[in-house]
């Protein structure tokens, strides 16, 4: 009987044993399971967080954009803000009006065609072909000048409402670009030349900005008879000439979908932001020779060559 005893405690120690040894086994796969876990549920709380912060900056720059005190064109009207517009004559004076179209204020410039955006400080921004400057308006109307271009002629002029930079697009003797400036007038980029050297614009007269960040530069030469559309770091992404030898890109803006809206003197052409085009807004039967579009919030203005309204 003794031996008996014996036996069995020793298979009882054994089977204590492997109890205890599958026991903590299991807990060990159970503990790295356990910190599997953790570490993917921590990883996609992180990534639910910097994807609601996402959102939150979308939102941001959305309604910035739907914000009819900001608005995304340039050429004969590109200053819109509560209720009023700034339009620029054929002779270089800016009027604004208010949307019926009644004049509240003029301002006599030197220049023949003044381009002019109004910042997100408020201020009105103009060119000055002749005196190859750009100047300043502020609220009480005192002119000043901003900055000189020096011996380059500025065709147009842009108020990014991302960073309030200004996009300045101008040329000389065959040699165009398009050049960024802070609010402060500091030269920051210059964007002239594709990847293959070759020169981008010819005669850059018309400059807007994307809400896609890709997108930084939209400008059509009347020379080259096509759409430009540069990244935000200055590399060429594609350009838009119509396939047709009537199309004369003129005004130009975009909506907040990033679709692109472009006068050619007959029609008005709706782009995605790759450029594709989708269909054609405004055709010669609805207005007469159109020259600048502005897009704000859900309503579209159209300015054409014969009547300007």
């Amino acid at each position: 009987m003794a031996n008996i005893r014996t036996s069995m405690k020793a298979e009882a120690e054994s089977l204590k044993s492997l109890v205890e040894s599958v026991t903590t086994e299991n807990m060990e796969e159970v503990n790295t399971i356990e910190q599997s876990l953790l570490k993917k549920l921590n990883n996609q709380e992180t990534t639910i967080e910097k994807y609601i912060t996402y959102l939150n900056d979308l939102d941001k720059k959305f309604r910035v954009y739907t914000n009819p005190t900001h608005t995304r064109n340039n050429k004969t009207s590109d200053a819109y803000q509560s209720g009023r517009l700034w339009v620029s004559e054929c002779v270089g004076n800016l009027v604004q009006t208010d949307l019926q179209g009644n004049q509240l204020q003029k301002i006599r410039t030197s220049g023949v065609n003044s381009f002019h955006p109004v910042t997100q400080d408020g201020d009105l921004i103009f060119t000055d072909m002749d005196e190859k400057v750009l100047k300043r308006t502020t609220l009480h109307n005192n002119i000043t000048q901003f900055l000189e271009t020096r011996q380059t002629i500025p065709f147009c002029i842009h108020s990014s409402h991302i960073n309030g930079d200004l996009l300045v697009g101008m040329g000389t003797r065959g040699e165009a670009k398009v050049t960024r400036y802070n609010k402060k007038g500091k030269e920051l980029q210059n964007i002239q030349r594709d990847k293959k050297g070759q020169g981008l614009y010819n005669a850059p007269y018309y400059i807007t900005e994307n809400i896609n960040g890709d997108i930084c530069t939209c400008t059509s030469d009347c020379d080259k008879k096509a759409v430009v559309v540069v990244n935000r770091v200055g590399k060429h992404r594609f350009s838009y000439t119509c396939q047709g030898s009537k199309f004369r890109p003129h005004g130009i803006c975009t909506d907040v979908f990033g679709h692109i809206l472009v006068c050619d003197l007959f029609n008005v052409h709706l782009l995605d932001q790759d450029g594709q085009f989708l269909s054609l807004l405004i055709t010669p039967k609805q207005v007469s020779d159109p020259i600048s579009v502005l897009w704000i919030t859900r309503t579209i203005f159209m300015w054409d060559k014969i009547t300007t309204q």
